[in-house]
């Protein structure tokens, strides 16, 4: 995500109130976090998803896909990571109308076979980037837009300023409205949802990323963006999710806002009618997406989780973010950001993704030799990915690099998963309650903690001497 209101603003399309300093918190933690339930699996055990965007922008055709490799899900496995974001593009899948590409299924499949090699779980990302090829992006085909003969004049230092071109913003309203364009999407999701439903590295499916629409005239961003959510995408949501439901019945379903609510601006989206959706924002700054240092007292961590927790909590839904990640993550403020950002997200949510999984530099998170660039091994931490039992709390501090779980074991016998991350002194894991623990703590390790059942257990990781060593109480 790039400029989102600087550009607009620049071309005179919005209103200054879209630019004005986010709204101060509504609600403390402790009243969303009673109202957002976690994400679970099929055992019932609370999932923790950490983890990063894993993607092929450049290949298409033919080619679609060979960026991504083994390596990629291997060294997310060995950082401590159990979660990639995979973006598959509609118009690779379906070039011409009614045509789906069996080799484009294939290298999807292959992907996700190494996902369950590492044991990463994948959320199938229906990924747009302006609409599609036709404005010289990716997404949705060429034959399923529709502009009405309206201009679009590119912008390639501010891509991002291209949504609001009129010619892409008709095409989302004849996306969102035109019958058969309806159908040619619903059935795309069909063909997906029918390879893949028995695919075990499947954990979701991410039902269009980053949706925009069309503003109307003397509309400000916000109020467009709740409009559009409200008038265009949950029907779209409803009729995708049924359309998922005809040939997956239990995978997760993630919904996005559109990216608006990174200013802090909450959704307009209504009910969605199906009972394991994910409400999966984008968390992005503006200014920082700009080039700009983390400003710690400009409080937007703050605005943007009182924004985002609102929806989740009033329609019972868990959260896992789908993207974030600033540019320029070596300035001077970033070290702050990461860890105010992460300890943020691990408040309201049951996962995120960064953005993104590549080796290089931008906003890769390693680089050519497989190591994290400047901050971003702060993502890197001690965490539960499953928990058999009620979560009472969970934090990592990020100072005494210790993190500790406090958990009510569930009724029925269970195993509770620990994940960490690389650490040349090692880790120490210690159990207080009747319960013991399992596994070395390699790294990209997963001990495990056996509890009996109903018991209150308070599991805490640190890291170790220079030997390291693990207690088994």
């Amino acid at each position: 995500m790039a400029v989102v209101v600087a550009s607009v603003l620049a071309a005179g399309a919005l209103a200054p109130a879209a630019s004005a300093r986010p709204a101060p918190v509504s609600s403390s933690p402790s009243s969303y976090e009673r109202a957002i339930p976690p994400l679970t699996d099929n055992r019932g055990r609370t999932l923790t998803l950490r983890g990063w965007n894993v993607e092929d922008k450049a290949n298409r055709g033919e080619d679609a896909l060979t960026a991504i490799t083994e390596r990629h899900f291997r060294d997310l496995r060995a950082s401590g990571f159990n979660f990639a974001r995979l973006l598959v593009f509609w118009d690779d899948l379906e070039p011409r109308r009614g045509q789906y590409s069996e080799r484009y299924l294939r290298r999807v499949e292959r992907i996700l076979d190494w996902a369950r090699k590492h044991r990463i779980h994948v959320l199938i990302d229906a990924h747009q980037d302006v609409f599609g090829p036709a404005f010289g992006h990716r997404g949705i085909p060429e034959w399923a837009t529709r502009t009405d003969g309206l201009p679009f004049t590119p912008n390639p230092d501010d891509w991002f300023s291209e949504y609001f071109q009129p010619a892409v913003q008709r095409a989302f309203t004849h996306l969102y409205e035109d019958p058969d364009l309806q159908r040619a999407q619903a059935a795309m999701w069909r063909v997906l949802a029918a390879r893949f439903r028995d695919h075990p590295a499947v954990i979701g499916y991410d039902l269009i990323n980053e949706p925009m629409g069309e503003l109307r005239a003397g509309e400000d961003l916000p109020t467009a963006a709740r409009r559009i959510e409200a008038e265009h995408l949950t029907p779209m949501y409803n009729r995708l999710a049924r359309a998922v439901r005809a040939e997956d019945r239990d995978t997760w379903l993630f919904v996005e806002p559109t990216p608006i609510v990174g200013e802090g601006v909450p959704t307009g989206l209504g009910r969605i009618q199906d009972r394991r959706t994910v409400y999966a924002p984008h968390f992005y700054n503006t200014a920082m997406e700009a080039g700009a240092d983390y400003d710690p007292d400009a409080g937007w961590i703050e605005a943007y989780e009182a924004a985002v927790t609102a929806y989740p909590a009033r329609y019972g839904m868990p959260v896992v973010v789908g993207e974030w990640g600033p540019l320029n993550n070596a300035l001077p403020n970033m070290g702050r950001f990461y860890r105010e950002a992460v300890a943020s997200l691990n408040r309201y949510s049951s996962g995120w993704a960064g953005y993104v999984w590549c080796y290089g530099g931008g906003y890769c998170a390693v680089d050519e030799r497989g190591r994290f660039r400047t901050n971003k091994e702060q993502t890197a931490t001690p965490y539960a990915p499953a928990v058999a039992g009620t979560v009472r709390s969970r934090a990592y501090d990020p100072g005494t690099r210790a993190y500790r779980l406090a958990y009510r074991a569930a009724a029925r016998p269970g195993v509770t998963e620990l994940s960490l991350p690389p650490s040349p002194k090692g880790w120490r894991v210690t159990v207080t309650g009747p319960a013991h623990v399992l596994g070395a703590p390699s790294p990209g390790g997963r001990p495990v903690v056996l509890a009996r059942p109903g018991a209150e257990v308070v599991v805490t990781v640190r890291e170790a001497g220079p030997y390291g060593r693990t207690d088994h109480p």
